[in-house]
C-alpha cells in the first residue's frame, strides 16, 4: 500500500520541463568553441534537449566538409542549410546573411527552440541572431564584448545588442558589455569553453605520431611552423600583401610548415591564388590543408616551434601552451594577450616577419589563462539552469552611469579575481589564495624542505590543492606569484643565489616546472622587494610614489619603490638594505662581511646576543623563566629589556641604532618621503630609528615619515600583487 501511495505521488508530481537549447554552427573555428558545450548539455538529458543546426561553410566541399566531424562526435544534426553564396567577396558576405535570414525562419519555427546559442561574431552568425531576435527566441552569446580589427567587432558588437544573455571570456569582454548598456545580471564570465578541452587533452601520448601524419616523419617536436592567415574584410589589398609576404618568409625560413587555407571571407579566393602561384601545395616544406580536427590541431599548436598569421587561435588558444605566436597586421588588434605574441602590426616587408621568425621560432613562454581556466563549460550549464523562461522577453538596457561595483554576490555571474601565492622562507613553506582586495581567502603552511626535489613536489601539491579549493571558494586563479630569499632575476623567474638558510637553492628556475605543470603564468621575486610592492597596493605605500620597505626578521631585507616603480638593479640586488655597512669593525655578517645592518639588527643577531648573555648568566631577571629544552631566541632578549635588563637593552638600543643608521644612508641617497617597517621585530624597532633620524639626518630628511607595517602576510600578498596588477591591465 506505501509503495502503491509513494508511485501515485510521483506520477501526480509535475515534472520540469526540459530546456529545449538549440546550437547552430557555422564553421570550424566556432564548432571548437560550441562543441565542449554541447557535450555538456548532451551529457544532461533529464535537464536539457540538445538540436543543432549547421550552415555557413561547414557545408562546402572547398573548406572541408567540416560537418561530418560534428557526426563524428555523435551529434544529431536536426537540420543543414547551405547558406553561403559563393564569390568570397563583399557582395557575396552580403547575399550569404539574405540567403540565410530566407531559410533560418521555418527551421526555427519548427525546432521552437527555448533558447538559441550564437557564438562569436562570423556574419553567418549575424543572420542566426537577426531571425532568432525577431521570432521571439532567447538568444545566448558566447564571446561577446571582446575587441579586435575588422568588420567582425562590428558584428560582435550587433549580435549583442540582439542577444538577451552573454557568456563572456574575460573581465575586460564584461566591462565592454556593461559599457554597452547591457544588463549585469544577464552577464556570464565563463572562460573561453574550448580552454576545457586543450587544458585537459593537450598533452596526449600519440602527439608524436599526430606531428608526423600531418607533417612528416622527419619532423620533430617544436622544429615546425603552423601557419593560419585570414583575409582583412576592411582592408583585402592590404591583408592579400601581407600573406604573400609571410609566404615568403616561411620559404626563406626553411622550415617544415603547417598551413592551414584561410576562412571564407572576402578576399579568401584572392589569397588561395597567391598561395598556388607560390607553388606552396606542392612545396617540400609546406603541407597545405583545408582542416585538421581540433583535438589535432591542440597538438599541432602545443608542440610548434611558432605559430604565424592573424587567427584568433594565436592571441588565444596558444597563449595555453606557451607557444611563440608572431601575429600579423591588425585583424586582431585590441585583442587581450599573453607575453607569448609577438605582434608585426604593421608588416610591410619580407625581412620584419623573417626578423619576427628568427626571435619567435623555438622560445617557450609562460602558460597564460587570460581566456580561460579550464572550467567554462560548467558554469554555463548552470547559468542556463538559471534563466527564468517566464521572465518577459523584451530585453532592459542599463544606461549610464555604469555601476562602479561590477561584481555581485552570484557565484555564476563573477568569481572573485585572485591570485595563488608562495612564499618560501628559511623554515616554512606558505601557499595562500588572495583576492584582489588583498584579503588571504585560505593559507596553506608546511616545513620548508630541505632539499630541491622535495621543495618543488610540495610547492606543486600545495598548489593543486589550493586550486582545487579556490573552485568551491569561488575564486578564480589568474597566476601564480612567488616569494622567495635570495637574489632573483624576476624576467627569467630565476633565484641566482640563495640564503643560507635555504639549500640548494641557487640557480634555480622556479617559473617553467610551476607554470608547466599548473598551466598558469608564474612571476617570482625577492621577499624584500614582494614586501614593498604589498605595501604599494595594499599598504600604508598605496598612492606614495616613492617609498622604502624594510623587512625585520630573521634577516634584514627590504625593496625600494621609487616613481611608482620597483627598483630592481643592474644585477638584480638593488635593495639588499640588510648590507648596508654601519660599521667598519662589526660582528660578522652571514654575507661574509662586518658591521652590516643584518649583524646587528636582524632576529638571528638579536639570537645570538641573547645566548651570549644567556651563557655568561646576564640574560634572565626576576620574572623570567627558561627550561632546558627551551631554544634562547630575540623574543627571550626583548623580555628581558622589558622587564629593565640593563644589559638586553643595551643589545637593542644598538641594534636600533645600527638600522636607525642605515636607513638615515638610504634617506641620504633616494630621499623617499616614506619608510614602512614591517615583520616581527618592526615595532620595537619603530622608536630608536625615529630618534637616530632626528639626530643624524640631514635637516631636510628630518621631516621623513617612519611608519610600522599594518599587513599580516606582506610576502603573501607583494607575490600576490606581481599576479594581479599584471593580469588585470595586460591589453595589446
Amino acid at each position: 500500500m506505501q509503495r502503491a501511495q509513494e508511485k501515485m505521488e510521483r506520477l501526480e508530481k509535475p515534472k520540469k520541463e526540459r530546456l529545449r537549447v538549440c546550437v547552430a554552427t557555422c564553421n570550424r573555428a566556432d564548432y571548437s568553441k560550441l562543441a565542449p558545450i554541447m557535450f555538456g548539455i548532451k551529457s544532461h538529458p533529464d535537464i536539457f534537449d540538445l538540436e543543432v543546426v549547421v550552415l555557413g561553410s561547414h557545408l562546402i566541399d572547398d573548406y572541408g566538409n567540416t560537418f561530418r566531424m560534428i557526426e563524428q562526435d555523435d551529434f544529431d544534426i536536426g537540420s543543414k542549410l547551405h547558406t553561403i553564396v559563393r564569390g568570397e567577396d563583399e557582395a557575396a558576405m552580403v547575399e550569404s546573411v539574405g540567403l540565410a535570414l530566407v531559410k533560418l525562419p521555418d527551421v526555427l519555427q519548427r525546432l521552437a527552440p527555448d533558447i538559441l546559442l550564437v557564438h562569436g561574431d562570423r556574419f553567418d552568425a549575424l543572420a542566426l541572431a537577426t531571425a532568432a531576435a525577431l521570432m521571439n527566441i532567447r538568444i545566448l552569446h558566447l564571446e561577446g564584448g571582446e575587441v579586435s580589427g575588422t568588420i567582425d567587432d562590428s558584428i560582435r558588437h550587433a549580435i549583442s545588442k540582439l542577444a538577451h544573455y552573454h557568456a563572456v571570456c574575460t573581465l575586460s569582454a564584461e566591462r565592454h558589455l556593461i559599457s554597452m548598456c547591457e544588463d549585469h545580471s544577464r552577464i556570464l564570465l565563463a572562460g573561453c569553453p574550448s580552454y576545457d578541452k586543450l587544458l585537459s587533452a593537450y598533452k596526449r601520448d600519440d602527439y608524436a605520431d599526430i606531428i608526423k601524419s600531418w607533417i612528416g616523419d622527419d619532423v620533430k617536436e617544436q622544429d615546425y611552423i603552423v601557419a593560419l592567415q585570414h583575409p582583412v574584410t576592411t582592408d583585402i589589398k592590404n591583408s592579400i600583401k601581407i600573406y604573400e609576404l609571410m609566404l615568403d618568409a616561411l620559404i626563406s625560413f626553411n622550415k617544415k610548415t603547417l598551413i592551414l587555407f584561410p576562412n571564407i571571407d572576402a578576399g579568401s579566393k584572392e589569397m588561395v591564388r597567391v598561395m598556388r602561384r607560390k607553388g606552396i601545395e606542392q612545396h617540400q616544406n609546406f603541407r597545405a590543408v583545408k582542416h585538421v580536427p581540433f583535438d589535432q590541431f591542440i597538438q599541432l599548436v602545443a608542440h610548434a616551434g611558432c605559430m604565424i598569421g592573424n587567427s584568433s587561435c594565436g592571441v588565444r588558444e596558444a597563449g595555453a601552451f606557451g607557444t611563440p605566436v608572431i601575429n600579423l597586421g591588425t585583424r586582431q588588434t585590441g585583442r587581450e594577450t599573453g607575453e607569448n605574441v609577438l605582434h608585426v602590426r604593421d608588416a610591410d616587408t619580407h625581412n620584419k616577419i623573417y626578423h619576427a621568425l628568427e626571435l619567435q621560432f623555438g622560445k617557450r613562454y609562460p602558460c597564460s589563462k587570460i581566456y580561460g581556466d579550464g572550467n567554462a563549460v560548467q558554469r554555463i550549464l548552470k547559468f542556463l539552469q538559471t534563466i527564468d523562461l517566464s521572465e518577459p522577453l523584451q530585453k532592459k538596457f542599463c544606461f549610464p552611469p555604469v555601476k562602479e561595483c561590477i561584481s555581485q554576490d552570484i557565484d555564476h555571474i563573477l568569481e572573485t579575481q585572485s591570485a595563488l601565492s608562495v612564499d618560501l622562507g628559511g623554515t616554512n613553506l606558505r601557499v595562500g589564495i588572495v583576492s584582489m582586495k588583498g584579503k588571504v581567502v585560505k593559507k596553506y603552511v608546511q616545513l620548508n624542505p630541505k632539499t630541491f626535489e622535495e621543495r618543488i613536489e610540495l610547492i606543486l601539491t600545495m598548489c593543486k590543492q589550493a586550486m582545487a579549493d579556490a573552485v568551491h571558494l569561488n575564486c578564480r586563479i589568474l597566476g601564480v606569484g612567488v616569494s622567495t630569499g635570495g637574489r632573483v632575476n624576476p624576467q627569467d623567474g630565476v633565484v641566482l643565489h640563495s640564503t643560507k638558510l635555504i639549500k640548494e637553492w641557487s640557480s634555480v628556475d622556479i617559473r617553467t616546472p610551476l607554470s608547466s605543470a599548473l598551466h598558469l603564468p608564474v612571476w617570482v621575486d625577492n621577499d624584500g622587494n614582494c614586501a614593498a610592492l604589498a605595501e604599494r597596493k595594499f599598504g600604508h605605500g598605496k598612492g606614495v610614489e616613492n617609498f622604502v620597505t624594510i623587512i625585520t626578521g630573521t634577516g634584514i631585507g627590504g625593496g625600494i619603490i621609487q616613481h611608482n616603480e620597483l627598483i630592481h638593479g643592474n644585477t638584480f640586488c638593488a635593495a639588499e638594505l640588510g648590507h648596508i655597512v654601519v660599521s667598519l669593525e662589526g660582528p660578522e655578517c652571514m654575507c661574509g662581511g662586518h658591521g652590516c645592518i643584518e649583524a646587528y639588527s636582524s632576529g638571528l643577531a638579536l639570537q645570538r646576543e641573547a645566548k651570549r648573555l644567556h651563557d655568561e648568566d646576564l640574560l634572565l631577571v626576576e620574572g623570567m623563566t627558561l627550561n632546558n629544552k627551551e631554544q634562547v631566541n630575540a623574543i627571550h632578549l626583548i623580555n628581558a629589556a622589558r622587564l629593565g635588563n640593563s644589559k638586553a637593552e643595551t643589545v637593542l638600543h644598538t641594534a636600533g641604532t645600527a638600522l636607525g643608521l642605515g636607513i638615515v644612508n638610504i634617506l641620504h641617497m633616494i630621499n623617499p618621503s616614506l619608510v614602512i617597517l614591517s615583520g616581527v621585530l618592526a615595532v620595537h624597532y619603530e622608536t630608536p630609528v625615529r630618534q637616530v633620524i632626528g639626530q643624524r639626518a640631514l635637516l631636510t630628511a628630518q621631516g621623513t615619515k617612519v611608519m610600522v607595517s599594518d599587513l599580516e602576510d606582506p610576502a603573501l600578498l607583494g607575490a600576490a600583487s606581481m599576479v594581479l596588477d599584471y593580469t588585470t591591465r595586460r591589453t595589446y
